[in-house]
This record gives structure tokens, sequence and C-alpha cells, in this order.
């Protein structure tokens, strides 16, 4: 999708002839150089030829699959190294490649200091300094005197032990702790509210739990007398040795003091190693679809599914640096973590209040997470690459006429060279270097997972941050390993072929209309299966037997309930999700999830949930507004009010819906699809609302349950 050129005739004739003149001059060399023989002697071919290549067959031939990756034909990949087959084996490994190089990174906080804004709320300001690095070996050591620590309180082999705690250094070496010692790991988001909380706590029956001061004191205290097994809270900061006000029968500890217990009796202690087969961790999900349920993910289910992600990162090794952020207690997260622990890279950490120098919680003037760590790879979901597209567009609207002319004509320059499979590094440096510095300027690989991005967003992603964008669909139940795309390959709306752990099938959807011998591409229900696969849901049999099954040769099978088609050259496409499928009153079918990855490309909107009742005839939704478009467009028609007022007014959701209905027309949805009525709501959509969960995916049943009223009212009950 090419921006739109408005321009000076005779700017863009002078555009042209020096683009001509730079074409013309540095053809040669790049065709040249795009043909590099690899290790093997063969030829890579230009990105251009590799883009084309075949990524996927179906191994019997059939259009149902299954499919795997053209390098997997004969056997799927289940492990790195030989012998490196769970995950105690794999920490050790690289502490013993890479002693002394760092491993993971925290910045040391200088200064906090409140911030009076104008409307009278005050937000906290950090001021950051240097990251302090632990080395691979001393990650080790911590991580072994933490298992031997925990152990000496009680914690025995193949028993509960949960971590409910922020994205932090702590996080990877406690996990690794109970790796080493086989304490299967119950993994609880950090934002789920009390009753999901107590629920995974309480299902699981742990005795141990692994968490932060704040954490403590905000979510847990209030419900500790609902988790009666309960017994040791292991702090992970540096806090006080008592704790009044807390039920008796619990005790709290601090982690260091408990690596100090374990430093002494670490050598008299045998430790048993985990098996393949044994748990690894108890991944609650997030809860999207109502109640979190704890999948089962074993040591070799972890170590083929790192495999497979591991082998699509190019060149991926101990030079790399690699920026976490985002949730460990999802499996997207923790998976690219241990890829790169398993490759020695160095892991500095973060937090969405201090990724970037405007970031919330970074004070005016300092430098957020990236302009510091400046790393070469990084994982995001599409909603905050959503969010950064729309504020770089936004400022480019801003920008004087030359300065605007310039970032277009360089921007669709450059949009039509990557297609071409060619470089731009006149362009990179002299136009996109300063949007680039956003995420630290050496960043060469960007991984999207969680939810579908949009094909604008990842267009505008590869060409101002230059880097490509691997686009990956995986699910908790697969340990986030399905497939991703080829980091040559910049075609859209696509997630890449298998990738060497998993094979790929469909299975026909007769009421959706979906079937294997749709043309011109066969169409049908994912179905992944592998090593990757996990073991079940925890303690649900029901659902496991609806969900997973073993086929003829003893392989295990996910039913995913997302909709793909493969297309000529192996690539799947995802194009619907059974659950999104919605039957209006007229038998039509409305995708929600198609109907919101389309509208969120409206620059007026941040986030929309589409609704829709199989009794009713038509769709609405609920819109959270872009405040500064918004603004400037009831400016336009002097409207005025408050910002909750303007989003309560009935005014100014006429002038939305006016502007959603022309941006749906415009992306070709279908009338029946277009949301006929909305509700704007004033106030965000975070994971601390409990509407979206911590991938920003939404919170269906939450967000009907909120909206109840709205949803009466829009269906003509009120």
């Amino acid at each position: 999708m090419k921006l739109k050129e408005d321009l000076n005739p005779m700017l863009l004739l002078l555009f042209h002839l020096m683009v001509w003149i730079y074409t013309i001059i540095t053809f040669l060399p790049s065709y040249l150089l795009s043909w590099v023989s690899g290790p093997d002697g063969s030829f890579y071919g230009s990105e251009e030829e590799r883009a084309k290549r075949v990524k996927a067959r179906s191994v019997l031939g059939r259009p149902e699959g299954p499919y795997r990756a053209v390098s997997a034909m004969k056997k799927l990949v289940t492990s790195l190294h030989p012998g490196v087959d769970t995950l105690d084996k794999m920490f050790e490994y690289a502490a013993m490649r890479f002693p002394d190089r760092d491993c993971l990174g925290t910045r040391e906080v200088i200064s906090t200091e409140d911030e009076r804004q104008g409307n009278g709320k005050v937000f906290k300001k950090v001021v950051l300094g240097e990251y302090r690095w632990l080395s691979y070996k001393d990650a080790l050591t911590a991580a072994t005197q933490l298992g031997s620590g925990l152990a000496a309180l009680g914690q025995r082999p193949k028993t509960n032990i949960a971590i409910f705690c922020e994205t932090r250094a702590e996080w990877i070496i406690a996990a690794q702790a109970c790796f080493t010692y086989n304490f299967p790991l119950v993994t609880i988001y950090s934002t789920l509210g009390g009753p999901a909380i107590a629920h995974g706590l309480n299902e699981t029956q742990v005795t141990h739990i692994i968490t932060s001061k704040e954490l403590l004191e905000s979510r847990l205290k209030v419900i500790l007398t609902e988790v009666p097994r309960l017994q040791h809270i292991i702090i992970v900061d540096n806090t006080p040795t008592t704790w009044p006000g807390y039920p008796c029968g619990i005790s709290i500890h601090n982690m260091a003091a408990v690596q100090k217990l374990g430093a002494r009796h670490e050598k008299a202690r045998e430790r048993k190693a985990p098996l393949p087969s044994d748990i690894a961790v108890i991944m609650y999900t997030s809860g999207s679809t109502g109640i979190p349920k704890g999948v089962m993910i074993s040591h070799s289910n972890i170590i083929a599914g790192i495999t497979g992600m591991a082998e699509r990162i190019p060149n991926l090794c101990e030079e790399d640096t690699y920026i976490g952020y985002l949730p460990l207690a999802h499996v997207l997260e923790l998976s690219a973590e241990l890829v790169c622990v398993s490759h020695g890279c160095r892991i500095g950490y973060s937090s969405p209040q201090t990724l970037a120098d405007q970031s919330t919680k970074i004070k005016k003037g300092s430098k957020g997470d990236t302009s510091m760590l400046q790393p070469t790879l990084m994982a995001a979901v599409p909603e905050i690459m959503d969010r950064i597209y729309k504020n770089v567009m936004t400022k480019v609207e801003e920008m004087n006429c030359v300065q605007r002319t310039l970032f277009i004509l360089a921007y669709n320059y450059k949009l039509e060279q990557l297609t071409k499979g060619y470089s731009t590094p006149l362009c990179d440096k002299l136009v996109f270097r300063k949007v680039r510095s956003l995420l630290g300027g050496r960043t060469r690989v960007l991984l999207s997972g969680g939810a579908p991005l949009s094909a604008a967003t990842q267009r505008f992603m590869n060409v101002c941050f230059c880097c490509p964008v691997g686009q990956g669909y995986g699910l908790t139940e697969t340990c986030g390993a399905g497939t991703i795309s080829e980091l040559w390959d910049y075609s859209t709306g696509r997630v890449g072929g298998p990738l060497v752990c998993c094979e790929i099938k469909l299975q026909d959807w007769v009421e959706g209309g979906y079937r294997s011998t749709d043309k011109p591409h066969p169409r049908g229900e994912i179905l992944i299966g592998g090593p990757n696969v996990t073991m079940g849901y925890y303690k649900k049999e029901a659902k496991n037997q609806d969900d997973f099954f073993v086929d003829e040769n003893g392989q295990r099978w996910f039913c995913t309930g997302d909709i793909g088609e493969f297309q000529e050259d192996g690539c799947l496409k995802i194009i619907d999700r059974k659950k999104d499928l919605v039957k209006l009153q007229a038998g039509e079918y409305v995708s929600l999830g198609k109907v919101e990855a389309t509208l969120k490309n409206c620059s007026l909107i941040d986030n929309i949930c589409a609704y829709a009742n199989s009794d009713e005839t038509y769709v609405i939704g609920f819109v959270v507004p872009n405040q500064k478009q918004l603004l400037a467009l009831v400016d336009q028609y002097g409207i005025r009010g408050s910002w909750e007022e303007l989003c309560n007014s009935k005014a100014v959701e006429e002038l939305v819906l006016k502007v959603i209905t022309e941006a749906a027309l415009a992306a070709q949805l279908e009338r029946f699809e277009i949301p006929r009525k909305i509700r704007l709501s004033p106030e965000p959509w975070t994971p601390e609302t409990g509407l979206v969960t911590d991938a920003f995916k939404l919170k269906r049943k939450e967000l009907k349950t909120h909206y109840q009223d709205d949803i009466e009212r829009m269906y003509g009950g009120k």
C-alpha cells in the first residue's frame, strides 16, 4: 500500500532523476552481491528469488496436507543440539559455551519523581542508568542456588510451584531453577483478576509461589485466604525481612536469602534431573475466551518449539541482543527468550512503560530502554506496532510540505524496491534513520505474534524500521510454534510456512463453508501436529478429548479453531476463526475478527470490538477512539466538551460512525459486515481493565458484560 502522493511536479521530477541516477550506480554491485554463495557452495540467489521459492509441500500430495517445511519433508526436527533434550541441559550447554558473555541485563534506577499533569493527575517518572549484566556462568549459579534453596524450603520434584511476576531477569532465573530441579512451573499473568489467580493456584495445589513485592501487595495479599495450601512466598526484590499483616502459616522470604540457603545445602543435596517427557511449565492462558486454562508443556515440547523458531532467524548468534518486555507468562516471550539463551544472546529487560524515550514512565530528556540497549532482536504484538505506525504517520501529517514530500517519495520508492528484493541504504540513512532510532537503531529482526498484523502496519515496519518483520502463528498449546514467515518474504497477510518442528493440515469445516477442495486454494480448520504439541490442559480431560488427538503414528495434534488456506508456495494464510464467526438473522456469516482487523487501520480508531447477535440483522461495535484524531474531527464541526462528554455524545458517535463506514467501504467490507451502531469508550482497554489480555487480545465475554447496557440500547432494547 503506497502513501498518497500529492506533490509539486518539479520536486517530483527532481527526486525521480536522483533516484534514476542512484539506481544505475548501485544496480550492478547490489545484483552481484545478491548472488553470494552459501557455506555449501550453492548460490542463495536474490531476495526476490528466495521469496518466490516453495516453503512447504504436502507430504502425501493431497490438498489438505499434512504440509511440512521443504527442509523437514523426511523428518521433523526435535532439538537444537544432540543430547540437549531438557531445559536444564540447554542452559548448562549455553553456560559452558558462553560462560563470561552477558546473559541477563537490568537497568539501574537512578531516581524516581512525581510529575503533575495539567488535569491534576500525577505520573511517576524514572531516570534510568546503564544496564547491569549477569554473565551466563553467574546466571546458572544463581538459578542452581535458588533451586537448591527452594528444595530446602520443602519444594519437591514433580510438585507444582507458581510464578506470578513481571518480566525481569529474576523471572528467567527462577524458571531455570525450577527446570533444573524438576519443579513444574505454573505461570500466571500478572494482570489477571483475583478470582482467576486464585483459580490457577488452587487448581495446581501450589505451596510455594515466586512473586514481586508490588504484586504481592497489590494483587496477592487480598486473595491469600482463598489459597489455603500456600505456605511459602519468595519475593524477587530486595525487601524487608519482616512482613506484618499477613496470615499466619505463610512464610515470606527474600530470593537472595533463599539462594544463600541453597548455596549451603547445594553439595549435600542430590538433584533429580528431569526427563524430556516431564512437565516443565503449566502455562495458564490469558483467558480471552473465559476461565484461564492451564496448558501442560513438557521439556521436549519447548525444546522442539524453540528449535523450529530458531531455524527461521538467520545468523542468530551470541552477538545478538534481545529486548525483553512482553509478559514472560505468554508463550511468545518465553519461547523468544529461550531461543536467545540457547544461542548465547544477551537479554536486556524493559517494560512497555520504559521501552522508548517517549514512554510514559521515562522522564523527558532521559533515555528509554531501546536507546540504551540498541537491540538487534525484538518481539512485538500487533497492538504495539499499530500504535507506533499511527503515531509516526500522525507526525508525518504534521510535517511541512517539503519534509512530508520527501518522506512520502522515499517511502514509496523503498516499498517498490523491497518488492523487487533490493535494499535502499541511502533512503535508510537520510530519511528513515530517525524513525529507526525509536527501536534503538540496530534492530535487524522484528518478530510479530499473538494476533494478525495488518498489511499497512507490516509494510510500514518493513520500510521505516529498515528490518524484516517475521510474522508468526502459534498457540500456547503448540509452544507458540506453528509458522514464521521467512525474513526475505515481504508479502503481507500471510504467516509463512510450517516450522521444521511441526506439520500442518486442514480439516473441512462444512458449516462455515471451508473445504480442502476449495479453489484456488485449499481451506479448512488448521490442525498442528508434531513434538511441539503440548500434553493437554491441566485437569480438563473432556476439553483434551475435544481439542487434542493422537494419530495412527503416535503423533499428537491440536485443533486450533482457526481457519486457514495454503497457497501455492506452501505459505499459510489465516482467514477466519470458528469462534469469531456469527450468523446474522438473515443468514449472512460475519467474521468479527476480519471486521476488527480491517477497521483498526483507520487512524480514528485505537481499538475496536465488533459484536453481533444471531437474533439481529446487523453488527454493532465498541470503539476506543484516538484522542488526537477525534479532537481534530469534532473541532471541524465546532463540537465542544470534556473527553468523557465527547465520547458520550450522540452527535460525535454519528460522526465517527460515518468515518468508520467510509473506511470499511474503501476496504471492501460487505454492507452487512459494517457496524451500524457504535459506542465510544473514553477509557483505553488495557490488561489492567480486564477487557484485553496481556497480548492485547480482546476478551469478548468481559467486553460483552461491560457494555451490556449499550448492547441493549444499540439493538433497540432501550
